[in-house]
């Protein structure tokens, strides 16, 4: 089906498994962490070249913006979902559709959020407490930010569509070209015209810009069904449900935990603009290891999606195991290595004593052990891969969101230090992989022996 771009798509139904996990996985990764390093690149040049209250105002956006990346790559995640299916059960005729559908509702988003941002930016920055002496330039920096939306939803899906085949190398190809214009116009624009906050934020838009034309450009050349040709975008209600369906739990999810977070974001706020700059930095290096652990989960939940819907539960449980343990194996790495380096590492983003002591701190609870994040993401990935995207958002909200936004009420509130505020995310992701396996054990035991029954 993938027509004369084979060459980078990968065959999930036929042959081993685990090469070709760490083939799908590692470019997804190598994105995420390429668009949070290019993301650092912000923080990194007005940390050292304007001041540390624009570090601040920068870092003060980081929950807020994850929040919404959260949403919609999880409505892209649907997309994934309900495209590998098609695929894995032969539907040639309806991948059309999907690739269209999917594409209308990455505008339709876009557009919306851009309209509500831009109204709501300085409300939002405020109920985070977002200090006085930063308020003014995060909302200027946001304000920019969410320009970048409908760029953003069209790079997105567009990677979706391409990843739902095995193809996860071009959408990495079109983040390069971004994160090099991103880097090189950060420079220009605040060492070279004092641009400051703005300046970082004008950057990250016309990169954001030209990935999406570049993600474009490789969906109107790609062979039937697959190329994307604007005339043809229409709504197919059937697909568009699948798509929501699957993505909006997820997405859902995805923002809950990022309200979570958000709420941790006010406590780290409470400590002042050192303690912002200082988590801020120090989270540069837990999301690298948590984008390797979701590039795996991606994988798996992609594999499952693929030989569920061709009736191949074998190759669904091996999918699971090897995209664990490759996947955690790797991140553990990585976490050592920044965990050994945390001191010479942070320097890249700041020499402010009082920065690092913050950063550090959560070196300490966080970055070693993300890791765990592994224990409910690919389990909650092979869920989604087989159609109940529901229960892994429900189990996700309850033990991470839920049970931060208590502990943050109560326990933070009576031991108002950063180590209390920071040690629930190990508590939340031991509660919430406990029981995220649990469910993912019950559920494919269920479905596998439906699948066998039908067979026999």
């Amino acid at each position: 089906m993938a027509g004369k771009n084979t060459d980078n798509s990968i065959d999930m139904l036929h042959g081993p498994l685990a090469g070709k996990i760490v083939r799908f996985a590692l470019p997804v990764a190598a994105t995420s962490i390429l668009q949070q390093l290019f993301n650092s690149a912000d923080l990194a040049v007005v940390g050292r070249f304007d001041s540390s209250t624009a570090m601040a105002a920068v870092g003060s956006n980081a929950a807020l913006i994850n929040l919404l990346i959260s949403l919609f790559a999880g409505l892209a995640l649907g997309a994934t979902v309900v495209i590998a299916a098609l695929i894995g059960s032969g539907r040639r005729d309806a991948v059309s559709a999907a690739v269209h559908t999917s594409m209308e509702l990455a505008l339709i988003t876009g557009f919306a959020m851009l309209a509500v941002g831009e109204i709501l930016a300085p409300v939002l920055l405020k109920m985070m407490n977002t200090p006085d002496d930063v308020l003014e330039m995060a909302t200027l920096y946001l304000r920019i930010y969410f320009l970048i939306m409908p760029f953003f939803q069209i790079y997105n899906f567009g990677s979706s569509i391409l990843r739902a085949k095995g193809d996860s190398k071009r959408p990495l190809y079109a983040l390069i070209v971004s994160g090099v214009i991103n880097v090189a116009l950060n420079i220009a624009f605040v060492v070279g015209l004092g641009w400051g906050v703005a300046g970082v934020a004008i950057a990250t838009l016309i990169a954001n810009i030209a990935s999406s034309l570049v993600v474009l450009h490789y969906l109107m050349t790609e062979e039937e069904p697959f190329r994307f040709s604007p005339r043809r975008m229409h709504m197919q209600p059937d697909i568009l449900r699948r798509i929501i369906g699957v993505g909006a739990p997820a997405g859902i999810q995805g923002m809950v935990f990022s309200i979570s977070n958000v709420v941790i974001q006010s406590g780290i706020n409470s400590f002042g603009a050192a303690s912002i700059a200082g988590n801020t930095a120090a989270q540069n290096f837990e999301y690298i290891c948590y984008f390797v652990i979701n590039g795996f989960a991606q994988a798996a939940t992609t594999f499952t999606s693929q030989n569920f819907a061709a009736g191949k539960p074998a190759r669904c449980r091996e999918s699971s195991r090897w995209s664990a343990l490759i996947g955690m194996g790797i991140t553990i790495a990585v976490s050592i290595v920044f965990y050994a380096g945390r001191h010479v590492f942070i320097l890249f983003f700041t020499e402010d004593p009082e920065v690092i002591r913050y950063a550090m701190i959560r070196f300490r609870y966080i970055v070693i052990f993300e890791f765990m994040t592994g224990t409910y993401e690919i389990s909650g990935g092979c869920l989604r891969g087989m159609n109940h995207s529901l229960l892994p958002s429900i189990i996700t909200v309850l033990g991470s969101c839920v049970f931060r936004l208590v502990w943050n009420a109560t326990v933070f509130q009576a031991f108002h230090t950063m180590d209390v505020l920071l040690i629930e995310y190990l508590i939340s992701w031991i509660i919430t992989g406990t029981a995220m396996n649990i469910a993912c054990f019950r559920i494919r035991k269920k479905e596998f022996a439906r699948i066998e029954q039908n067979e026999a």
